[in-house]
């Protein structure tokens, strides 16, 4: 194993484990509005990223870091970046929805090299090192082998945030549910995409997602034999957030069908 990865997955379990622990005390956590629609989990989310960062500055200390809550902790190395969500689906976490996890990624000169994405719930750890594959609890995964939108399923979300965007990405969804069999939401972008890994969801089709939603998952999809791109088929995804993926197949189809309803906005 390469010795990133066993770090990554050493501080994604012990982060998990104060998260188990919260989640069956829930007084303890500040669930409080941040905003419109939106929750802070504060307190649990700043330290699980804090027990990640010692374990990573223990082993790598001159180590660039950028978390959610710490933001850029920069060192001596700026080619190596670990990249950590400590709490993906916060709003999950606070409304007592078991559905969330631990995401963290090592990113070298620009690449995604290491991925691990930790559900504390479930005890299921998906990991991937480049060119290494991507296996859940150690066994090695595959994605969906759905041929085209015919009984596929597919993971969604909703800009729940810029709500202004929703009409044009709904009529796209509306495309889409005419030919596959049923949507997800889930509520975590991270598990969504570890999902596709895994052959659990045929696709994924998300708007207005942010970097570090993506680093972990997409490696674990690639290694898995899938694909992850923009609205266009592009790689433009990391700054746009129009993210499509899924396995070879399951991405021409999904493009196919949006290809011609796209909006100037959505084709950035």
């Amino acid at each position: 194993m390469h010795p990133m990865l066993n770090i990554a997955i050493r501080a994604a379990r012990k982060a998990g484990d104060l998260i188990a622990k919260y989640y069956e005390t829930p007084d303890g956590v500040d669930g409080s509005p941040k905003g419109n629609n939106d929750f802070t989990g504060a307190n649990i989310e700043r330290e699980a990223e804090r027990l990640i960062i010692e374990i990573i500055h223990k082993f790598y200390p001159l180590h660039t870091i950028i978390g959610k809550k710490y933001g850029e902790l920069i060192d001596e190395n700026h080619d190596v970046k670990w990249i950590i969500i400590p709490l993906d689906g916060t709003i999950n976490f606070i409304k007592r929805f078991p559905h969330f996890a631990v995401s963290i990624a090592v990113r070298i000169k620009g690449h995604t090299e290491i991925a691990v994405i930790y559900d504390p719930i479930r005890n299921e750890l998906f990991s991937a090192n480049r060119g290494q594959g991507a296996q859940l609890n150690g066994y090695r995964l595959r994605g969906s082998t759905a041929r085209d939108l015919n009984n596929a399923i597919l993971a969604i979300n909703f800009p729940f945030k810029q709500k202004q965007d929703s009409p044009s990405y709904i009529m796209l969804l509306s495309k889409l549910f005419i030919q596959c069999a049923d949507f997800r939401c889930s509520g975590s972008n991270a598990l969504d995409l570890a999902y596709i890994a895994a052959g659990r969801i045929d696709g994924f089709f998300k708007i207005i997602l942010k970097p570090w939603d993506c680093f972990g998952g997409e490696l674990l999809v690639r290694e898995a034999g899938g694909l992850v791109t923009d609205f266009k088929g592009g790689h433009n995804y990391l700054l746009s957030g129009n993210l499509v993926s899924g396995n070879p197949r399951m991405v021409k189809a999904m493009l196919s069908v949006i290809r011609d309803k796209l909006s100037e906005e959505m084709k950035g």
